[in-house]
């Protein structure tokens, strides 16, 4: 189907760095063992959405997009203080900036994210042009899905619940997906355009069809020096939007900046707020629950692949396990940071949980005698340790996570669809 509209570029003025000008060097996208790989079967029903195509070719196509006259500030946004240094020395905690995964060959400029915030949101980079990655990952939800299986485009249901995408640019390890068969973000980005559930594309089609889009040439001219369309220049902008992602104004944020260390008390919370803030980042000896060991950090993300008790077998989903072939790994999944939790629901890779209130109680007193089960919990004679928390605490514990909302961030007009509709 024929898209026409107007492209509203005006007197646009994407500034090109010259010393990251050109094309990055991106690691070649591997895909793993458990990766769909689409095939010439696929590539037909591509074809087949495209009846106006002239022979061998895709057909050129338009959209209105509404971009500002000078592109938004992505490459340097306000860093708050405490994102700089750390007040609290438990578990391998360190400054938020000092995780950042970003790679020098691939640093986020206001041009190449401006292009990868377009790629994000552009439907017609699946088969049948009907989803995109937006679509999976909503603003409104913490660029995550308020379902537990996200649908593809074809209406297949992926194998895993869509994971939040805010602040990942501070996981320094890299790896993602909950299982981090993606070693980079470079990597990710391109892998669910070619999966045959979720995007049904190949990266020739891929790149065939964001060549087609004479919206993109001017948008890869400004990020890139010239309209040349790659592989590799389109997962370098999708990461670089992505790593834009950036959530440092939330309730917790403004209390943060007028102390000295997190786990003091904030004067712009409520009393239950404080308390709640106390059992997350407090351990034992101190009242707390340790909560910060797997969320560690300004940012409350973990550095490593985790067990968090959800099934005393490991079989059930491999998660990290199913990438390393290592049993140790078994049921291990990556942790992301709780920023925009409240707004992410359903939870866990698989969405089994519904609400904030059924997390805790998992974590008070569901917790399965997994044999990789992590910190801070364990298993004594073939049972879970458990928390068992009260009424109260828990209650505290949910004041405390909805205080890191940033609502400012999620309605942020240049993380919004750039699409304009007819």
């Amino acid at each position: 189907m024929r898209i026409c509209a107007t492209l509203i570029l005006g007197l646009m003025t994407f500034g090109c760095d010259e010393e990251a000008g050109g094309d990055p060097v991106v690691d070649p996208v591997v895909l793993q063992a458990d990766q769909a790989v689409p095939d010439a079967a696929v590539d037909a029903a591509v074809d087949a959405t495209l009846p106006d195509a002239a022979p061998g070719g895709e057909p050129t196509y338009t959209a209105r997009l509404d971009l500002p006259e000078a592109p938004f500030n992505y490459a340097n946004p306000e860093v708050p203080e405490h994102f700089r240094v750390e007040t609290m020395f438990f578990h391998d905690q360190r400054a938020v900036m000092d995780e950042d995964n970003t790679p020098a060959n691939n640093p986020i400029t206001d041009a190449g994210a401006t292009l990868g915030r377009v790629l994000f949101y552009d439907k017609n980079l699946s088969a049948n042009r009907t989803v995109a990655c937006a679509s999976c990952h909503k603003a409104e939800h913490g660029f995550s899905d308020d379902q537990v299986l996200s649908e593809g485009f074809e209406g297949g249901l992926t194998h895993r619940h869509s994971m939040g995408l805010t602040n990942a640019r501070f996981y320094r390890q890299g790896g993602f997906f909950w299982d981090q068969r993606a070693e980079t973000l470079e990597a990710q980005v391109l892998m669910p355009f070619q999966d045959e559930v979720e995007m049904g594309m190949t990266l020739e089609t891929l790149v065939a069809r964001v060549d087609a889009g004479d919206y993109y040439p001017a948008l890869f001219e400004a990020a890139f020096g010239d309209a040349d369309v790659t592989s590799e220049r389109i997962s370098a902008a999708l990461a670089q939007f992505v790593r834009s992602l950036f959530s440092a104004g939330s309730k917790y944020d403004q209390g943060r900046a007028m102390v000295e260390n997190r786990g003091t008390f904030f004067p712009n919370f409520t009393d239950e707020e404080n308390a709640g803030k106390a059992l997350f980042v407090q351990p034992p000896p101190r009242g707390g629950f340790a909560c910060f060991i797997c969320h560690q950090g300004e940012a409350f993300i973990a550095q490593d692949v985790s067990n968090n008790g959800l099934d005393a077998d490991f079989s059930l989903d491999r998660g990290y396990g199913g990438v390393t072939n290592n049993i140790r790994d078994g049921a291990k999944f990556k942790v992301p940071s709780l920023r925009n939790v409240a707004l992410r629901a359903p939870y866990m890779h698989d969405g089994r949980f519904a609400t904030l209130e059924e997390v805790i109680d998992h974590y008070s007193e569901g917790i399965q005698p997994n044999p990789n089960l992590g910190a801070p919990f364990g298993v004594v004679n073939g049972q879970a340790t458990r928390i068992n928390m009260s009424a109260a605490q828990k209650s505290a514990l949910i004041a405390f996570l909805n205080t890191l909302t940033d609502m400012d961030m999620v309605n942020d007009p240049k993380f919004a669809d750039p699409f304009v509709a007819e």
